[in-house]
């Protein structure tokens, strides 16, 4: 198998841009009982002030020049194509250090952090806590698709991440991620522990095991984490019994309505974001919202990009081999991380929490997290 790896750039046709544009204007909107909030899903006002917002206003072109100003690549691993962020620093003696986003993320999440990370003296920080950067986009995610198999769970990922970066030259490196990529990322240290110095995740899924023990003196901030990890099963997880059973279904309405891509996507920009904001927009830039949800349409891949949770759905919640690397967490607002789970599962040397902030870090507030990426990887170097 080739071990090729392709310059990329995008170029979105202008054809996929002007049906956009003509699916937007012809949206059949649904009623709304009045009186409605957020509670019931997004609000129908909001929804068509957003989706007009993307139809006149948002400029797709410029945020595609602003991602080509990443190099970007592919290659094939395990028979699947792999799109991907390389960019190199300047800092001869900078750490390779993997980013693996989330769903409804993508490799958009990562342009405000990238600068910082492979250049810090431009950004005010120490030259010695320059990283190359790796971001790849997840298998069926964005340009790594169409899956050419079934079969691609985290696991998966994680021993086709260790292909990239060996693939790449790189055999001592850091591994980063939240969401998914906080499932990716502790795996990846696990199948390469010879080469992975380091990992640190947020939004790091810790889940309990059913010995009361495990639950026993929480703080009162992990309480609150409990509590909210209570309400997500009850009242936030319907995405992702959706997604982790029927993916191919759900995939035939996001595909073909633009607006039914943005309510999925939008609903937990709302729901996960720092809980002081009152709009998805008050806590990630708008434009920077429609970038990620363009990613989704113009690539058409809503229903390969759910197949991650139907492929880990017979795993969710089942206990990992306790992990030997170092691991580092950031805990940000909404998280559900309980730190005796996240000691319990992994080598936890460096924890930090945060009052500002969200699920989406890396947009919502990159200044925190990349500097307690710094922090932590400063002391494996």
């Amino acid at each position: 198998m080739s071990e090729e790896i392709t310059p990329f750039r995008i170029e979105i046709s202008q054809e996929h841009l002007d049906d956009l544009r003509h699916r937007l204007a012809s949206t059949r909107w649904p009623a709304e009982v009045p009186g409605a909030g957020w509670e019931a899903g997004v609000p129908l006002g909001y929804l068509k002030d957003l989706a007009d917002y993307w139809h006149t206003t948002y400029d797709w072109r410029a945020h595609e020049a602003q991602l080509n100003e990443f190099p970007q690549f592919t290659t094939v691993v395990d028979g699947q194509n792999i799109h991907f962020l390389h960019v190199r620093s300047a800092e001869p003696d900078a750490l390779p250090l993997i980013l693996t986003h989330g769903w409804p993320g993508s490799v958009v999440e990562f342009m405000k952090v990238i600068g910082p990370l492979t250049d810090p003296a431009r950004y005010g920080g120490d030259p010695a806590d320059a990283f190359h950067v790796v971001a790849p986009s997840l298998p069926g995610f964005g340009f790594s698709s169409p899956l050419t198999t079934p079969g691609w769970s985290t696991d998966r990922v994680a021993r086709a991440w260790a292909e990239l970066m060996g693939r790449l030259g790189y055999h001592r490196y850091g591994a980063q991620g939240g969401d998914t990529g906080a499932i990716v990322s502790p795996k990846l240290g696990r199948v390469d522990s010879e080469h992975v110095i380091g990992v640190h995740v947020n939004n790091l899924g810790t889940f309990p095991s059913g010995d009361p023990t495990e639950l026993a003196d929480l703080t009162e901030a992990d309480q609150a984490r409990l509590a909210l990890m209570t309400t997500w099963g009850r009242d936030m997880s319907g995405y992702a019994i959706v997604q982790s059973t029927r993916p191919q279904t759900i995939s035939y309405a996001l595909t073909d309505s633009p607006v039914g891509q943005l309510a999925w996507i939008v609903e937990k920009f709302k729901e996960w974001t720092d809980p002081s904001a009152a709009l998805p927009e008050d806590a990630v830039d708008r434009d920077l919202i429609l970038t990620d949800v363009s990613m989704y349409w113009l690539t058409g891949t809503a229903g390969s990009a759910a197949r991650i949770y139907y492929e880990d759905a017979n795993s969710w919640g089942q206990a990992q081999p306790r992990s030997s690397v170092p691991t580092g967490v950031a805990v940000f607002p909404n998280d559900i991380t309980l730190r005796p789970l996240a000691e319990r599962d992994h080598n936890v040397v460096h924890w930090t929490e945060f009052s500002r902030g969200g699920h989406f870090p890396a947009m919502e507030a990159p200044d925190l997290l990349v500097d307690d990426v710094r922090g932590f990887f400063r002391k494996l170097r």
